[in-house]
């Protein structure tokens, strides 16, 4: 087996290889500041080309539904190599929503001969569009990474490291919020809902910000004055899962903290329109508030103000996994080949 990465989030993904121990053999470092979507993709299929080159793999795992996953099948794609879709079949039908990512995941689907869906939901929109032959329903290996940090956080085999948060008599309400679709107004009403919620008294907002000028000019301007407002530089995944495990509620927009929240007890408001991800909100742990000032600050008023719908929404199923995805991968991997267990 061979890894290799393109650098997209390199700070972020840094400290992630570090945490599983991984060492990439191939880190093609395509990423510059400030390039676009054009510009990357190119970037990543050109480096991409010599390595399978190079490896000449029977078969190229992707994850996911960024710019490189959708990059990673293609070049595949173009060599003549078999496709595993790791996070499968996830739809919003909605090109522009999220954007790229949606558009990303749909031609990944399209070219993938292995699909690996996190549940019975995103196994059915594959067979909506014709895929139907080797889709597994495996769990998401996003839960599988969790609980292994959450436990080792618990058992303090894993050090969280960096600054807590959290103030004596105040509730942490966490923040994560970055998505294209809400650049200019929807992150102003964002930022005004959270500057209404931190007016209570009773909370303690965090939320590390992401790079994007577009998302720090934003939230610095609305919010950096706000003493009951913490804003930080993005965290590490090990501080990040300890901050989760801290918060009393999060709100995002991010799709992987409506899979990780829920699996830790903690409900979920989305500051999106839409989801790829409905069965947290047919479960009841994940709420759509979208980018409205109103319905953000309703939501997030009802749940620290109402214990009981509070526990309600903390103890339902989570649907998006058990800690085994893995497993159910690699049989799939070996099966696909027919090589002995």
């Amino acid at each position: 087996m061979k890894v290799c990465v393109s650098a997209q989030h390199r700070q972020m993904l840094d400290q992630v290889l570090a945490t599983f121990h991984i060492t990439p053999d191939f880190d093609l470092d395509a990423m510059l500041p400030g390039q676009t979507l054009t510009q990357s993709t190119t970037r990543i299929l050109t480096a991409l080309e010599p390595v399978f080159i190079q490896v000449k793999p029977d078969l190229a795992v992707v994850q996911g539904d960024t710019t490189t996953t959708m990059c990673g099948a293609l070049a595949a794609f173009y060599s003549g190599v078999s496709v595993a879709h790791v996070e499968a079949g996830l739809r919003t039908w909605d090109l522009h929503q999220p954007f790229p990512e949606e558009l990303n995941r749909v031609l990944t689907g399209r070219l993938a001969q292995l699909h690996f869906a996190a549940t019975q939901g995103a196994a059915d929109n594959l067979e909506r569009e014709g895929i139907s032959a080797q889709v597994w329903v495996t769990g998401n290996t996003g839960i599988d990474a969790l609980l292994y940090v959450r436990d080792g956080l618990e058992r303090g085999s894993i050090q969280a490291g960096g600054a807590r948060f959290d103030v004596p008599g105040k509730r942490l309400v966490l923040v994560t919020a970055h998505r294209r679709e809400s650049f200019g107004p929807g992150f102003e009403r964002i930022c005004q809902a959270l500057s209404k919620i931190a007016a209570r008294g009773d909370v303690q907002i965090v939320y590390p910000v992401h790079p994007n000028p577009n998302v720090q000019s934003v939230v610095n301007q609305y919010l950096s004055a706000n003493s009951a407002i913490t804003l930080t530089a993005p965290l590490d995944y090990v501080p990040f899962v300890d901050l989760m495990r801290q918060s009393y509620l999060i709100l995002t927009d991010s799709g992987g903290v409506q899979e990780e929240g829920p699996s830790l007890g903690k409900p979920i408001l989305v500051l999106r329109e839409k989801t790829e991800r409905p069965e947290a909100v047919i479960a009841g742990t994940v709420k759509l508030v979208g980018t409205d000032i109103a319905r953000i600050v309703e939501e997030t008023t009802r749940l620290l103000d109402d214990a009981a719908e509070y526990e309600r929404r903390t103890h339902r199923h989570n649907p998006y996994g058990d800690g085994h995805a893995c497993e159910r991968i690699e049989t799939a991997c070996r099966r696909f080949f027919e090589m002995p267990a």
